[in-house]
């Protein structure tokens, strides 16, 4: 996950897709009051259950949201999103007793002691909590960076939103059942209400509306600012039905609810997209860090198995010319000029052993190769030396069958050198278990057309394994004590090189390595 990346909903900008979506749901939404303006007063059928049903989807996106909107806040100690949430708890609260007051819903005249003002007046209460709220976040969500909730804070000032939103909404019922006879009357009867008294107070809702928009408007926007804007209009439009009509069950009365409803719905699926989004981005950046980590691990594995594997071969010749060196030593007299060019043996092969782990070194630190125009026919001729005693060891005779002239290649000379050591030193033990045939280690070079030198590594050995098509891969060995890293190092620094590498069987016995490198 990129670390400048933004993880607060209210940072991230929206996209172009987002944008549009909403959009075009804000033009439907003011579409509704125009195509229904000529028969809004229309009375329709009663649906009694109308209510409860809006009331229980609206109630359970409420807190939903809510719940999110705290999750949200305590992962990022939001001041802005903690007030949000609390204006979303609040708002699904007063739909409880909304519901349960509504007349006909569950009684001609609502539970709870409902006068005929009851409802309208929590209805009120409801939709001035959630744009105050909003207007709250606004103002405090610049305020985030610089002064976020503290640690010890955040839990405490959760519960305290929690308590105050019931408490609110607690004394806000208390206030529209049993205190109804203290607030203005607003309707006639159960279903008609007063449009000259109405208006003052829908005008002071749209008033509030205007302010939550315009405060979240300033500035620069994130995808939950737009998805709040969107809200506040869906709640304007439903207002502004409910303004131009006097009467409920009519055309404006069921589609400014169902506009109601639709707002309920639009911050939640917000947050369950974005929500889930991140949880993806979170999940693939750990899955990431996780296979860099293996990686990492099998990269030092690679890089001791390879140290292992190629330094084995040059300090078991300096442990025996050691050996020998001592032996003549104890002689009498002292061959010194021999012991000498033991000594110097074992020097270089201290050399040759320090740059097998500077060469391995450098292929898993991925610097720079050292390129320059290489004689690939010097370079197997000095490769062939530095396994010569191995050679006369097991009774191998080498046959150098090379192209000359030939042009050079471009290439690492070390590195180069490590692949063909590593054919060498694997075509000599390949053929130490052969008793029944002459044991013949070939080495060709020749041109392929004039754009590669192509060079044939042949043994009269074991041959490939059954599962050849494996040997080249990382930790895959057919040998007791091998390692399983010198093809596949082999074959990565040919692969660097632009050429290529492989194998196959060679008839009667044996196998055959090709090297192809492109020349200069």
């Amino acid at each position: 996950m990129n670390s400048g990346e933004p993880l607060l909903i209210y940072n991230q900008p929206a996209s172009r897709r987002q944008l549009w979506l909403i959009g075009l749901v804000a033009l439907l939404l003011m579409a509704a009051p125009i195509v229904t303006f000529p028969f809004e007063r229309v009375p329709l059928a009663r649906i009694d259950a109308f209510i409860p049903v809006v009331d229980a989807l609206l109630l359970f996106g409420d807190v939903l949201t809510a719940t999110l909107l705290f999750a949200h806040a305590a992962v990022f100690r939001s001041r802005a999103l903690l007030a949000l949430a609390t204006g979303y708890l609040f708002t699904g609260l007063i739909i409880i007793p909304h519901a349960l007051t509504f007349p006909f819903a569950f009684s001609p005249t609502g539970l709870l002691g409902a006068g005929v003002g009851t409802t309208v007046w929590l209805y009120f209460f409801w939709h001035a909590g959630l744009p105050l709220a909003v207007t709250a976040y606004a103002r405090l969500k610049n305020t985030d960076a610089v002064s976020p909730i503290p640690y010890r804070s955040v839990r405490g000032a959760i519960v305290l939103s929690i308590v105050g939103s019931v408490l609110v909404a607690a004394a806000l019922t208390l206030l529209a059942t049993v205190g109804e006879p203290l607030l203005p009357v607003l309707f006639t009867d159960a279903i008609t209400w007063q449009p000259s008294r109405v208006v003052y107070v829908v005008v002071v809702m749209l008033a509030l509306l205007l302010t939550a928009m315009i405060a979240v408007s300033a500035g620069q926007r994130s995808i939950l600012d737009w998805w709040l804007l969107l809200v506040m209009w869906a709640w304007f439009v439903e207002l502004l039905l409910i303004l131009t009509t006097n009467t409920r069950f009519s055309v404006g009365w069921y589609v400014g609810r169902s506009a109601g409803l639709l707002s309920g719905v639009f911050v939640l699926l917000m947050l369950l997209a974005e929500t889930n989004r991140l949880y993806a981005r979170l999940a693939l950046s750990v899955t990431a860090e996780q296979r860099e980590r293996e990686s990492r691990l099998l990269t030092m594995n690679a890089v001791a198995a390879s140290i292992a594997h190629e330094v084995k071969q040059p300090l078991a010749a300096i442990v025996v010319n050691a050996q020998a060196g001592a032996a003549l030593l104890k002689e009498t007299p002292t061959n010194t000029a021999e012991v000498a060019g033991i000594l110097q043996s074992i020097a270089q092969q201290g050399l040759d052993a320090a740059q097998v782990v500077d060469s391995i070194r450098g292929i898993f630190a991925k610097r720079p190769s050292e390129k320059a125009p290489l004689n690939i026919n010097e370079l197997l001729r000095e490769t062939a030396t530095l396994v010569a005693d191995e050679l006369s060891g097991s009774r191998i005779s080498l046959q150098l069958e090379l192209h000359e002239p030939l042009l050079p290649v471009t290439a690492d000379r070390l590195r180069l050198q490590h692949v063909f050591l590593n054919l060498f030193v694997n075509a000599i033990e390949a053929m130490r278990v052969v008793s029944d045939r002459p044991h013949t280690l070939s080495v060709r070079s020749t041109l392929l057309d004039t754009e590669a030198v192509v060079i044939l590594v042949e043994d009269s050995g074991v041959g490939l394994p059954a599962d050849h098509d494996r040997i080249f891969d990382a930790f895959f060995t057919t040998k007791a004590s091998g390692t399983g890293m010198g093809l596949a190092l082999s074959r990565s620094i040919v692969d660097a090189h632009g050429g290529r590498l492989w194998a196959a069987a060679h008839h009667p016995h044996g196998s055959t390595f090709h090297v192809q490198l492109p020349l200069t």
